[in-house]
């Protein structure tokens, strides 16, 4: 049985950790209510009391602005917690961290460019299915700008997304002829309920973030993706196998696979990928699959901790928003 100290300890390095390492570059605010967190037995307690899989930062965070707004400090974070706690800890056990950040398609662009045309585009884990729709977004790799492949009814977003030398920088968009996303609980982009969650999991600062992910909302209610609810252990083959077979399959997932507790899990997720004929695209945290993250160099930035990897083969690291490619294969 894990003793309660160990307990509050290991959660205050994970809260720590988020706030130094995820938060500090571009978010005082959750910087400093994480730093309290993690000084703060009540607080540690208060998280410690949910399951493990329902403790994490950005869940809270957003849980607390779901109720209370974003705390202006440490002493409006613990009055949220002390007047409210039931209502944020009911937010905690009904929702997930399902930030569906549509600028990760920068990153998978030019992957997504080099293969075949057209694609067939499965998401495990696609919350709203923004990230199926890379070819009705523009993007600005520090000056080479790319539009959509169609003109839309709707003025498409623009990811602007940092590359080094080595990149692989597209000169053109994506021919997609099928998309389908698989989540254990897809968002409905028309209830304003799950939308209103999506906009509270962007961060308080982000502004260009939220400005972005509105007019990807417009993009996708103009042509809704398709969204399966299902479990990416047991639906995928049977959600792959409706893809046209003249498309290239791209099978793919971002910030996904940390919420798959058991490493051995996740090594059966990857053993069923392997098994279908289709491109394996990987864009997670380099604790996911370890034996990966050691066959890639060090991360060159604090800011790129994603590692992108194409068929069980690491190629780059990348923004956790899609905001940069660090191209090492």
């Amino acid at each position: 049985m894990v003793r309660l100290d160990d307990e509050l300890a290991r959660l205050a390095k994970q809260y720590e950790s988020f706030a130094m390492r995820q938060a500090e570059p571009t978010s005082p605010r959750y910087k400093e209510l994480c730093l309290h967190v993690a000084q703060s037995r009540m607080l540690l307690r208060f998280i410690a009391g949910l399951p493990m899989e329902r403790q994490q930062p950005n869940l809270f965070l957003a849980a607390v602005r779901t109720v209370g707004g974003v705390p202006n400090g440490a002493e409006a974070l613990d009055e949220v917690i002390g007047q409210h706690g039931g209502m944020v800890r009911e937010v905690m056990l009904t929702r997930t961290t399902q930030t569906n950040e549509p600028a990760r398609c920068a990153v998978f662009l030019p992957v997504l460019a080099s293969l075949p045309q057209p694609l067939a585009l499965l998401e495990v884990g696609a919350a709203a299915g923004l990230c199926l729709l890379p070819d009705k977004y523009a993007y600005d790799y520090e000056g080479i700008k790319i539009g959509p492949s169609k003109p839309g009814p709707v003025s498409a977003p623009v990811f602007p997304c940092s590359v080094n030398q080595a990149a692989p920088v597209p000169r053109h968009n994506v021919d997609v002829v099928w998309r389908t996303g698989l989540d254990l609980n897809p968002l409905d982009i028309q209830c304003a309920g799950d939308m209103a969650w999506l906009r509270t999991l962007v961060w308080p600062e982000h502004r260009d973030r939220a400005d972005r992910l509105e007019a990807a909302l417009n993009v996708a209610r103009a042509d809704p993706p398709r969204l399966i609810t299902g479990d990416l252990l047991t639906d995928l083959v049977s959600v792959a196998a409706t893809a046209p077979k003249a498309a290239t399959l791209v099978i793919f997932h971002t910030a996904v696979l940390n919420y798959v507790a058991a490493a051995a899990e996740r090594e059966k997720f990857a053993a069923i990928v392997r098994g279908l004929d289709a491109v394996w695209i990987s864009n997670e945290a380099p604790g996911v699959f370890p034996e990966l993250a050691k066959q890639a160099p060090r991360q060159p930035s604090p800011e790129l901790f994603f590692l992108l990897a194409i068929d069980g083969k690491p190629v780059g690291w990348t923004g956790p928003h899609g905001q940069s490619i660090h191209w090492f294969a």
